[in-house]
């Protein structure tokens, strides 16, 4: 897939969290965690038929990709969580490292994000429960 090779090769120039590309056109953040996919998806933009680079998928994002439209999701970590949902979504993935789950930022924990989405089947109730994390930890987009 030349989409997800380029967004593959743009993550690995280093400087961006997440890309996303479809032909001609590429999108990218700098932004950490679920942020950048949240805003995104917010954003009414349509994204159906791009591939996906990201550091880090989790479940959460998983979900987001999902409600987000695109075909293939490559992760340099992924949880199992995680390629569960986008194969449950159809979305191809393909990874460098595939864990048990995410941990959290200070390393002591499962991320606050993946432990929120832990037990939900659905994206829109998963987007809800990110949404709902988002505000309790004061993450604004």
């Amino acid at each position: 897939m030349f989409d997800l090779n380029r967004a593959v090769q743009a993550l690995s120039a280093g400087e961006y969290t997440c890309v996303l590309c479809k032909g001609e056109e590429t999108v990218t953040s700098q932004a950490r965690g679920v942020k950048p996919l949240v805003s995104w998806y917010a954003s009414g933009r349509d994204f159906s038929g791009f591939c996906a680079a990201d550091k880090v998928v989790g479940k959460a994002t998983a979900f987001l990709y999902a409600l987000l439209g695109v075909k293939a999701v490559y992760a340099a970590v992924i949880s199992q969580g995680a390629l569960e949902v986008l194969a449950e979504s159809g979305i191809q993935a393909q990874y460098g490292q595939l864990v048990s789950h995410i941990i959290n930022r200070k390393g002591d924990g499962i991320c606050p994000f993946e432990e929120a989405v832990l037990h939900i089947q659905d994206a829109p109730s998963a987007y809800l429960a990110i949404r709902g994390k988002m505000d309790e930890l004061n993450i604004t987009l």
